[in-house]
C-alpha cells in the first residue's frame, strides 16, 4: 500500500487512513462497541494504520472506543485526535471553540485516558480559536510534544496565514481539512501554505460526505441521527441535492472504465494531486474499507482527471451553512 509521510515528523503511514467519527455519531446511531471494535482490528489487517478520532465525536465516545480496540496493539496504529470544540455535557450542543492553555490540559489528559495510551501521535486544534491568537495556542500545543505526551501537531480548516504563524512557534506536520473532487476551495489559500511550510494534508470527507460513492439517489432521506440534511449540509438541499447527483454520473462513467466503483475514482484523484496528501475516508462497513483502500491503486489519465477537475464549479450549495462558516478556513 502507498505509504506517505505526515510532514516531515518522521510518522509514515499509509495515504488512506480510516476517518473513525462515523463509528460513533453524526452518520447515524453509534455502532455497538463489539461491532466497532471488530472492524478496528480487521482496518489493521487490511492496512489501515492511520487512524483519525476527536474529543468532538461521541463527547469522548469515539475515543473510548479506539481505546477498547487498540491498547493492546499500539505500536501497530498512528493514532490522531483533536480538541478546541467544546460541548454541553448534558445535551451535546455545541458551546464554543476553545483553543486555550486550560482547555487544552483537560481534552489531553481526557484524551490519553479514553484512548488508553500515554501518548497521540499526530494533535490537531480541530477549530482555530477567533479569540485566542494562535501562537498561544501552539505554544501551549508544543509543551506537550516536549513532554512526550504528544508526537506531532496539526491544525483543522486553518488559512494559510494561521498555518505559517502556527509554524513558526512550532512545526505544523499536517493541516486536515475537506478536499476532494466536489470540494478544492483550499486550493489557492490553505493547501499553498501547507506546502510553505512542509506539512501534509489530511484530507477529511474526500467522498463528499457519500455523495462521490454513486449510491445516492434523488429519493435518499438521511436517516435520524445523520447530519446530511439541507440544515446543516446545504449540498443535500433537494435541488442541489439532485444537481449534485447528475455531476456524480461523470465519476460514474470514469469507474466504469477502470472497472471500479466511483469511491476508487474519488480517492485516486485526491491521492493524486500531490504526494503531500493523506485521505481518511470514514466507513462501518468492512467491505467498504477494503475497496475504498484500492483507491489507492488506480491511475488516472490527464484527460480523467481533467473531466473531474471540472466539477467542482458546478457543484450546488456550500459545503457548511453560514451559521457554521466563520472558522473554515480561518
Amino acid at each position: 500500500m502507498m505509504k506517505r509521510e505526515i510532514g516531515h515528523s518522521g510518522i509514515f503511514v499509509n495515504a488512506i487512513g480510516l476517518g473513525c467519527m462515523g463509528l460513533s455519531e453524526f452518520y447515524g446511531p453509534a455502532v455497538e462497541t463489539s461491532d466497532g471494535v471488530a472492524l478496528l482490528h480487521a482496518a489493521i489487517e487490511a492496512g489501515v494504520n492511520h487512524f483519525d478520532t476527536a474529543q468532538l465525536y461521541g463527547m469522548g465516545a469515539n475515543e473510548t472506543l479506539l481505546g477498547e480496540a487498540f491498547h493492546d496493539r499500539r505500536d501497530k496504529v498512528v493514532i490522531a485526535t483533536k480538541f478546541g470544540p467544546v460541548r454541553d455535557k448534558e445535551t451535546g450542543a455545541f458551546l464554543d471553540v476553545d483553543g486555550s492553555e486550560a482547555n487544552m490540559r483537560s481534552a489531553i489528559e481526557d484524551s490519553l485516558r479514553f484512548l488508553k495510551t500515554d501518548h497521540v501521535d499526530l494533535y490537531y486544534l480541530h477549530r482555530v480559536d477567533l479569540k485566542t491568537p494562535i501562537e498561544d495556542t501552539v505554544g501551549a500545543m508544543a509543551k506537550l510534544v516536549e513532554e512526550g505526551k504528544v508526537r506531532a501537531l496539526g491544525l483543522s480548516e486553518a488559512s494559510a496565514d494561521t498555518l505559517r504563524r502556527a509554524n513558526a512557534v512550532h512545526p505544523i506536520s499536517a493541516l486536515q481539512s475537506e478536499y476532494s473532487i466536489f470540494s478544492r476551495d483550499i486550493e489557492d489559500g490553505p493547501l499553498k501554505g501547507v506546502r510553505d511550510i512542509g506539512a501534509s494534508l489530511v484530507a477529511y470527507s474526500p467522498l463528499g460526505r457519500g455523495l462521490l460513492t454513486g449510491r445516492y439517489t434523488a429519493d435518499y432521506k438521511p436517516a435520524k441521527g445523520d447530519f446530511r440534511s439541507a440544515a446543516t449540509q446545504p449540498r443535500f438541499e433537494d435541488e442541489a441535492f439532485k444537481a449534485n447527483l447528475e455531476l456524480v454520473e461523470e465519476v460514474k462513467a470514469i469507474a466504469i472504465a477502470h472497472n471500479a466503483k466511483p469511491a476508487q475514482i474519488a480517492l485516486a484523484w485526491v491521492l493524486g494531486q500531490g504526494e503531500d496528501i493523506l485521505t481518511i475516508p470514514g466507513t462501518t462497513k468492512l467491505a467498504n474499507l477494503e475497496s475504498n483502500l484500492r483507491g489507492s491503486e488506480i491511475g488516472l489519465g490527464g484527460e480523467e482527471r481533467a473531466r473531474l477537475d471540472a466539477l467542482a464549479d458546478q457543484v450546488k450549495g456550500a459545503r457548511y451553512p453560514a451559521s457554521r462558516s466563520s472558522n473554515i478556513n480561518a
